[in-house]
């Protein structure tokens, strides 16, 4: 059976037809631990939930006591659910992992088997081992891939979570929120219950929404980014003070700080080879976050090709030198930042297209 839609799996959950094997997965992480939980809770709505449902942690339990669970025999009801979290198909050897594909092969009419990833996301396309073990839970059951939400879509949520809670949020300051925090659902989710209990009802405006949300790392290294390419200096270096008084870690700092210009960089390619800006997502990792590369051609329109080059090779520099640094970690880390911004708004300044 292919891969199942959210659609289907909602169905099957509204109709209370579970069965056989299951593996719910994707980078949506709060999607994923709320179909675990509506698993759970039919699980628990049947007789003898003690016996009936078993969970396991995928990180530490053996394939023998899994496969026992599998086997074993509802008590006093139709089925019997057994939950396994995180289970790491690259942890495990090859026997063992022999030992699992007998297991799936042949799961009991009588067990509902729901393998989900609440902490890991590994890459199906890449990984081996994962790409075998998906093939069979295809193969052999269902499989349903939870992915980040579009804008569009967030927006909607959004505005109707606030809803629930008696507040207005257009589709203009739900996306304020999002450019704030980024996608991740159960994040936005955290911020809007936030500001409803501080408005208390009614609507959520811009001022509020930039007093009580919190920033994400990547919206603040972006915000950074920005005032280098500006030629900001002040404002650059307490972007980078907040940071450290965040107590964020340097190396992802710059890693962030390092795809804000390849971003750039990407869509200068891509406009001088007559392409769109958003040519560079057909061959890059950009699913539901084109808004950057349409933001790097707006951020970097005066911003020469040689420039970016140059500010490359000094983060590539930078990024060596934090990860080779000795003595005082702590101190090193910090004076190389402050080194890598003056560079940068020093490259910034000399290169920029009059």
């Amino acid at each position: 059976m292919p891969q199942i839609t959210e659609a289907e799996w909602k169905k099957q959950l509204e109709k209370d037809a579970l069965e056989g094997l299951y593996f719910v997965y994707g980078p949506e992480k709060y999607l994923v631990q709320r179909s675990a939980a509506r698993v759970k809770e039919k699980a628990l709505q049947g007789t003898f939930p003690d016996f009936n449902l078993q969970e396991f942690d995928g990180m530490e339990c053996t394939v023998d006591a899994l496969a026992e669970a599998v086997e074993a025999l509802p008590f006093m009801t139709e089925k019997k659910y057994v939950m396994v979290s995180d289970l790491d198909v690259e942890a495990r050897n090859a026997a063992e992992m022999e030992k699992l594909y007998g297991c799936l092969e042949d799961v009991p009419e009588s067990t509902v088997l729901f393998f989900y990833l609440p902490g890991l996301t590994p890459d199906m396309k890449r990984s081996a081992k994962w790409k075998k073990f998906l093939n069979t839970v295809v193969k052999k059951g269902k499989a349903l891939s939870l992915e980040r939400r579009s804008s569009a879509d967030l927006e909607k949520l959004l505005g109707t979570a606030a809803g629930k809670r008696y507040c207005v949020l257009s589709r203009e300051n739900a996306r304020r929120i999002i450019g704030l925090c980024g996608d991740d659902l159960q994040t936005l989710l955290n911020e809007v219950e936030k500001l409803c209990a501080y408005v208390k009802e009614g609507e959520i405006s811009p001022s509020v929404i930039d007093r009580v949300v919190t920033k994400n790392l990547e919206t603040t290294v972006f915000a950074l980014s920005k005032d280098i390419f500006a030629g900001r200096y002040d404002a650059a270096y307490g972007v980078l003070d907040t940071l450290f008084a965040q107590n964020e870690e340097p190396v992802s700092i710059l890693a962030v700080l390092s795809s804000a210009y390849l971003d750039v960089y990407r869509v200068r390619a891509a406009l001088q080879s007559g392409e769109t800006a958003v040519e560079p997502a057909k061959h890059f990792d950009y699913k539901n976050k084109e808004f950057r590369l349409r933001n790097a051609e707006r951020d970097g329109r005066k911003l020469s090709t040689a420039m970016l080059r140059q500010s490359l090779e000094a983060l590539s520099s930078a990024d060596a030198q934090l990860k080779g640094g000795r003595g005082d970690r702590k101190l090193f880390q910090r004076l190389t930042l402050e080194k890598l911004i003056a560079e940068l708004l020093w490259i910034a300044e000399k290169e920029k297209v009059s």
